[in-house]
């Protein structure tokens, strides 16, 4: 069965966009090139805020993925470049995320935050849905 994961992120400042930008790109692009990945796509959102949706045809290679190369080094950064994390993962019938709308309303469901900063726990529930410009959402698979 596919599985799908959504992940956003909220970059501590602005001095930290552009690697967190630059790392977001690599990242999908490890995907898009990853056995097993359907789909890709990740937003540059207002207020510092990156997400990225995949999917995947099942938990083996997602997780091969989210372990290696780009990715992993990613994850390492995370508490220097970020007050905010937040992933969800589920199996889902169909292999694809309708809309970033549709991955807001399933990060809020089945979503996790890591705690990179204490006092920003909770503040998923409270996340705004993900407002889509042309120039800030790339598709590459």
């Amino acid at each position: 069965m596919p599985v799908l994961s959504v992940t956003r992120l909220h970059v501590r400042s602005w001095r930290h966009v552009p690697v967190v930008l630059l790392a977001t790109l690599r990242s999908a692009h490890q995907a898009r090139r990853a056995e097993g990945n359907l789909a890709v796509a990740v937003l540059g959102d207002v207020k510092n805020t990156f997400w990225a949706r995949s999917a995947w045809q099942n938990e083996d290679a997602m997780r091969a993925y989210i372990w290696s190369g780009v990715h992993r080094r990613i994850m390492s950064n995370l508490s220097t470049w970020c007050d905010e994390a937040a992933v969800a993962h589920w199996e889902a019938e169909k292999p694809e995320i309708q809309s970033w709308e549709e991955a807001h309303h399933y990060l809020q469901r089945y979503g996790r935050e890591p705690v990179i900063d204490p006092s920003k726990h909770g503040t998923l529930a409270h996340a705004p849905p993900p407002r889509v410009r042309g120039w800030a959402h790339l598709r590459l698979k």
